[in-house]
């Protein structure tokens, strides 16, 4: 939106801490070399870098520490703004999203369409979500980087392309997540956010992981969720995790894949008599029409979705529409990238009830 300051976040991911293989100070420093602004780290059942005092600014980087609150095998949920782990023991979808609402949290459900690989069974049968009618529920990890596309694997040469060149394999996020997306936002706000599930995966040994596949420096190029925050940031914590979280709890966020081109810079929103909706609010509808309107950092196949259907599709940096009749609107924003058209942008939803 206008006058708002584009974060590029990472959102999902696990250190020593839990079972990835990177410290939190080499996740900054990769983080650094890949154009990220904000790193969300997200270990299993631990605040332990928040209680360590790693929490904080690496340079241009900012880190923050949620957690993966981890029940076995169902309703993981990436939560916020917490100041105490979440003891999930025998506790359902919904009564973790109040346990974490207590703690002066929010959160999103992690991989929730997860329902395990059809080619590699003894793999897992799948981690998701539960209930998604929660209300308690901040939204919901729309595209899961690393858990969509492995559960999408049609063997193992799939698997080494995937690991190989990330870039060149992953295309869109499913079809079904967005249908289902769509359903949950015609009841109620649910915020959608990009999350990759960036382990590393290797060995570590004597500070060092000489074998590893997918890189926390590659995960960091591909799948962000850029925020739009009121103000810079400023150095102190407490006002910078602020900015973050608020534009996340607001559903003032965009999806995109960095690897087909920089998405800095998108805006998305509304214009009506009631004044300017952002991405993420609500407003209602009236009897003079709304114009939609968005700014791209460069041309692409525009695809604007209302209540789930398209209503219009076009090409350009810019769209302007007006729209005649309540609905939730979102964008949908596709380039051409190594051979192949592919999701670049997706935008969160402007409320026109």
């Amino acid at each position: 939106m206008p006058g708002k300051h584009d974060l590029a976040c990472v959102i999902h991911l696990h250190s020593t801490h839990s079972d990835g293989t990177g410290t939190v100070a080499e996740i900054a420093t990769a983080a650094a070399h890949s154009d990220v602004d904000v790193v969300l780290l997200t270990d299993h059942d631990s605040l332990a870098a928040r209680h360590e005092g790693e929490e904080g600014h690496y340079d241009a980087v900012l880190l923050l520490a949620g957690e993966e609150v981890s029940p076995p095998n169902q309703n993981h949920y990436l939560a916020f703004g917490i100041e105490h782990e979440i003891d999930h023991d025998g506790l359902a979808a919904a009564e973790i999203c109040a346990a974490v609402e207590a703690d002066g949290g929010f959160g999103f459900a992690a991989h929730p369409f997860s329902r395990g690989s059809d080619r590699f069974k003894r793999a897992g049968q799948g981690m998701p979500w539960r209930d998604l009618e929660c209300d308690e529920l901040t939204g919901i990890e729309l595209w899961s980087f690393v858990t969509d596309t492995a559960e999408s694997l049609r063997g193992l040469l799939d698997a080494a392309r995937f690991v190989a060149r990330p870039e060149r394999f992953v295309a869109h996020p499913p079809e079904r997540n967005l249908a289902e997306w769509d359903r949950l936002c015609a009841r109620r706000r649910v915020t959608a956010i990009g999350g990759l599930d960036a382990h590393q995966f290797g060995i570590r040994v004597r500070g060092r992981v000489p074998l590893r596949a997918m890189s926390y420096r590659r995960s960091f190029r591909q799948l962000r969720t850029h925020v739009l925050a009121d103000e810079p940031l400023s150095g102190e914590l407490g006002h910078d995790r602020r900015q973050v979280y608020d534009a996340l709890r607001a559903g003032r966020c965009y999806i995109a894949m960095d690897s087909v081109a920089p998405a800095r810079g998108f805006e998305f929103w509304a214009e009506g008599p009631s004044g300017v909706v952002e991405m993420g609010a609500e407003a209602g509808f009236g009897e003079e029409g709304w114009t939609l309107r968005a700014a791209l950092p460069d041309s692409a196949r525009l695809r604007l979705v209302g209540d789930g259907r398209e209503v219009w599709t076009g090409v350009g940096p810019r769209m302007q529409r007006g729209v005649d009749r309540p609905g939730v609107y979102r964008l949908e924003a596709y380039r051409k990238s190594r051979g192949a058209e592919r999701t670049w942008i997706l935008s969160n939803p402007v409320y026109l009830r």
